[in-house]
């Protein structure tokens, strides 16, 4: 008993310790980008450097609205991330609730399909998204922009969804049509309710796909008033001199948007990532 005892509290520090080190690895660069953006110009570039400024200002912070129009890329990341998102959880909310509850010729053929499409590194779809949006008359547009990245999330979405559905029992369904539901309306007031853990972990993986999204944002939008934060943060860096804080603050701010999705959906979240683990 006394071994098992002494076992185990060395399993359990070294579980602390394995903790404690990936905490750093996730908390240090965010305390250094909010540490640096918090930094007058002097304090910059300091040697040695400095995790706690000597004399901390929201100077950056407020350059960043007056000085550049980070406004309006943050305006166009949100209104196209939102759309896309809202766009990519009902066409694959549909979907998967479709591939999940009926038998149809191509089935399987279809479902492999849609994970084939995820398997193309982004960089090859890059010139056939180009010609297409081209010839379509939608370079440099939001909506350009949108129909890029629900291409990229509803195929990932749809089976995550469908997982979801897999897991809400099939009587439920039948149940409702018993008692007079049609399709729709079973779908709409009984399946998706019971989905919602699902629905939050699909918003925050479409969510996330266009808020980071870089590549395809800096090649398809040309004017100022089109590009979103990625890239309105990228051209911070300048050719002769990069203002770090700059850079760090907007940084910061355009993190605020992923912290407040993850903690308004959290609750949903973390139980759909405990679903089906108990079977009955």
């Amino acid at each position: 008993m006394a071994m098992t005892k002494g076992k185990d509290k060395v399993f359990n520090s070294f579980m602390y310790l394995i903790m404690v080190v990936a905490s750093l690895i996730v908390l240090v660069p965010t305390l250094w980008m909010v540490s640096t953006a918090l930094k007058p110009n002097d304090e910059v570039m300091v040697t040695p450097p400095q995790w706690i400024p000597d004399a901390p200002t929201w100077e950056s912070f407020v350059r960043i609205w007056e000085d550049y129009p980070f406004a309006t890329y943050f305006a166009n990341s949100v209104y196209i991330v939102l759309a896309a998102t809202i766009i990519s959880l009902v066409f694959s909310a549909m979907a998967g609730y479709g591939a999940s509850r009926f038998r149809f010729k191509g089935k399987s053929t279809f479902l492999t399909f849609l994970l084939v499409t995820q398997m193309f590194p982004s960089i090859m779809l890059l010139i056939p998204f180009y010609k297409v949006l081209k010839t379509l008359g939608l370079i440099d547009t939001h909506l350009g922009l949108i129909l890029v990245y629900i291409s990229f999330t509803i195929p990932f979405c749809t089976w995550m969804m469908m997982g979801f559905f897999q897991g809400i029992p099939k009587e439920l369904d039948e149940a409702a049509t018993i008692d007079g539901c049609g399709r729709i309306r079973t779908f709409v007031q009984i399946i998706l309710p019971l989905s919602l853990p699902g629905i939050a972990a699909t918003a925050i993986y479409s969510f996330l796909q266009g808020w980071n999204e870089y590549m395809f944002a800096l090649i398809l939008t040309t004017s100022e008033d089109m590009k979103t934060l990625p890239v309105g943060i990228g051209q911070l860096n300048g050719f002769y001199k990069i203002v770090w804080n700059d850079m760090m603050a907007a940084s910061f701010v355009s993190s605020l948007p992923l912290v407040i999705l993850f903690l308004f959906l959290q609750k949903y979240f973390i139980s759909s990532l405990t679903a089906g683990a108990v079977k009955q």
